[in-house]
């Protein structure tokens, strides 16, 4: 598990550098949820002294896409991945060190085996919540994903 969490935040250097330069890292991933963390600083802080909330939103879509990733890869087809839609909601000033959530692995796994079967692409809404130290929801993200068998 360590190592494909190491592969994936590798991935991030690579692919989405400003993620990673802002300290959004993936802590854990399995089949069904996927972690990920930022801390608040001075490179990721709004004029409040709070994250900027994109800062929160890539890690929240970081932890929905690495959940579409893994079963992409655990399907062995090509497929296309891409966010159709968003939504946000902030709850508490995100400072600290922030958890995003998201637990809809089966959700994701459904949708890319109707994908495969049909032919037809497919949408799956998925859901991070950034939880602080507390244990305080600061900002819930929904993302619609698209799924299309190449």
């Amino acid at each position: 598990m360590a190592s494909l969490v190491r592969k994936f935040n590798g991935f991030m250097f690579l692919k989405l550098p400003s993620a990673w330069w802002c300290g959004v890292r993936l802590q854990h991933l399995d089949g069904n949820s996927a972690d990920t963390r930022v801390t608040h600083r001075w490179i990721n802080q709004n004029p409040f002294r709070s994250m900027f909330w994109a800062v929160q939103g890539m890690a929240a879509e970081f932890a929905t896409g690495a959940l579409v990733m893994y079963h992409i890869r655990k399907s062995g087809r090509k497929v296309s991945m891409l966010v159709l839609n968003n939504t946000a909601t902030f709850t508490k000033k995100a400072t600290g060190r922030i958890r995003f959530r998201c637990e809809d692995g089966p959700a994701v796994q459904k949708a890319l085996a109707e994908a495969v079967r049909s032919g037809e692409g497919q949408t799956v809404w998925m859901t991070a919540t950034g939880i602080d130290a507390a244990g305080d929801p600061v900002s819930t993200f929904r993302f619609e994903w698209t799924l299309k068998v190449k």
